[in-house]
């Protein structure tokens, strides 16, 4: 009968185990110094290898060599362990036997010494799926059980794991797999199992698994059924469901060349295809972190599960965008993911995802637009000149939209603003503007008052005329406070405050900005002596 490749490669001893070295080392070194605990809890994401190691560890702990670090493999006891059949070795599946009951009669178990062999292993698998009742039916014996017992907890969430439990056992954390290891493992694999396939199929199945060893196996066996003994990357990519470099590499050749057309042709082609939209734009955003990695990068590296040939073509397409750009695009890619999550209308989700990020692209910031102005200095990382870059008023806020100002003639500001008043017959307004001192500047009008008419010039009706009177954009602000009109005691801005402002807006950069912006105000000029 066929037998997975899966179940056929499985390790048998900790020399055959592939990446988690942190495990292997501290049970070996705990077998060989006889510091044998009574609970473990092995944690971390499917197909690493959890269930292996504790079968592997029960094997160094009953082997009629051992305990050994390196159990012979060939003792009734390691065989029958390796076939599942030990009866002192019991794997329990949590996820079917949760309840108390069956907690009761692991316990009831526990008390018994071994049939054959020198420990009685229990193996838990999916143990986060025990209850909370069961758990602490178990606590007592799994802090204090007989000597010749050992829990193994596996679970791919610990943080359900109660803290009573974790806190009497040893736990230990097994990680991804490496890409490289996992590549170099299934190309063994198929040299053992007859099958030919060129670095790309392999690095797409092992892609596949996403750091699970069993799932990239179990994509090989998929692989082998649809394929036979010679596997092709273009057909392994079909068979399972995942998008190749080049048909991401439409959407980023659109963004270089500012293809916006391109990008509803992509949409398209997979709708008639019949691709999943959500996982195309998984696969992009995925794409857009590898670029990103890569540009940091400058070259091949670790970080990027790819083959030599597909980090090549990745360079060359990174070659043409900046780290912020490729940056934007990474979070636009996701932003545009979680939206497919739950949109009724994925097909214009998507359309509009990938036509913002052909307008990002066509983004500069305010450093980069000022470079490109006569006489400006281009900084690092500045964009190259083909790329359409909006007109300085654009980068810019936009201010609130105002009606033209129609400037009043004759006299100072303080009479063509009192007679406006007046002929407005707004007589109560004009005696408190009576009782007030004005200060004036380039861009605001400063109002100093008493108390009692701070209402009358907080008016909307006064702020326009004062407005019309400055005739330019000023801002108006009112102060209370005693004035020489109305107690003989002259309150004024600061000499120091006025001379920094006459400074900074004399300043020749400052006096720039404004010629390239003439709606923006300067609202406030601060003296960083004073701070």
């Amino acid at each position: 009968m066929y037998q997975v490749i899966a179940r056929k490669y499985r390790p048998q001893g900790f020399d055959e185990l592939i990446s988690q070295e942190h495990v292997k080392t501290t049970l070996g070194n705990a077998i060989t110094q006889g510091r044998i605990a009574h609970g473990y809890i092995f944690s971390g994401q499917r197909g690493t290898g959890k269930t292996t190691v504790a079968r592997i560890f029960a094997r160094c702990l009953n082997c009629e060599q051992g305990p050994t670090p390196a159990p012979c493999g060939k003792c009734v006891s390691c065989l029958e362990i390796g076939e599942g059949s030990s009866m002192d070795v019991i794997e329990i599946d949590a996820a079917s036997n949760r309840g108390i009951n069956e907690m009761r009669e692991l316990r009831e178990s526990v008390r018994f010494r071994p049939a054959r062999d020198r420990y009685k292993v229990f193996i838990v698998d999916e143990a986060h799926q025990i209850t909370s009742e069961a758990f602490n039916a178990l606590l007592k014996t799994l802090e204090e059980p007989p000597e010749w017992v050992v829990f193994i907890l596996c679970t791919t969430e610990s943080h359900k794991i109660p803290s009573t439990i974790v806190s009497r056992c040893q736990q230990f954390s097994f990680r991804s797999v490496d890409f490289a290891e996992l590549v170099a493992r299934m190309e063994w694999i198929m040299q053992q199992e007859g099958i030919t396939a060129d670095a790309d199929a392999v690095a797409v199945l092992a892609r596949a698994g996403e750091g699970s060893v069993r799932d990239s196996l179990s994509a090989l066996d998929q692989a082998i059924a649809c394929c036979g003994n010679k596997l092709d990357a273009a057909e392994v990519r079909t068979l399972l469901g995942m998008f190749s470099l080049e048909s991401l590499g439409r959407v980023t050749t659109a963004l270089a060349g500012n293809d916006a057309p391109e990008m509803f042709a992509v949409v398209a082609e997979l709708e008639a295809n019949g691709r999943s939209l959500q996982h195309f734009a998984r696969e992009l955003a995925r794409h857009f972190r590898n670029l990103v990695v890569v540009k940091i990068s400058g070259g091949e590296t670790r970080l990027v599960a790819a083959s030599q040939a597909e980090q090549q073509k990745l360079a060359e397409a990174a070659a043409h965008f900046s780290e912020e750009d490729l940056t934007r695009y990474l979070q636009l890619s996701l932003d545009l993911f979680r939206d497919l999550q739950s949109s009724l209308q994925p097909r214009l989700h998507l359309e509009m995802g990938l036509l913002r990020m052909v307008q990002a692209g066509r983004l500069l910031s305010i450093e980069e637009a000022l470079a490109g102005l006569p006489g400006g200095t281009a900084g690092p990382g500045t964009r190259s000149a083909s790329r359409a870059a909006p007109k300085p008023a654009q980068l810019a806020a936009a201010p609130a939209a105002t009606a033209p100002l129609e400037t009043l003639a004759g006299g100072d500001l303080r009479s063509r603003l009192h007679a406006a008043l007046i002929d407005a017959k707004l007589t109560h307004v004009a005696d408190a503007l009576e009782h007030s001192e004005l200060t004036e500047s380039a861009n605001e009008l400063v109002f100093i008052t008493p108390k009692m008419y701070q209402l009358y010039l907080k008016q909307s009706e006064f702020e326009a005329a004062a407005k019309r009177a400055a005739g330019r954009p000023v801002r108006i602000t009112i102060k209370v406070g005693e004035t020489a009109r109305s107690s003989g005691q002259v309150v004024a801005a600061p000499q120091r405050e006025q001379e920094a402002a006459t400074r900074a807006l004399s300043h020749p950069e400052v006096k720039r900005f404004q010629e390239i912006f003439p709606d923006a105000q300067v609202r406030t000029v601060r003296n960083l002596k004073d701070t």
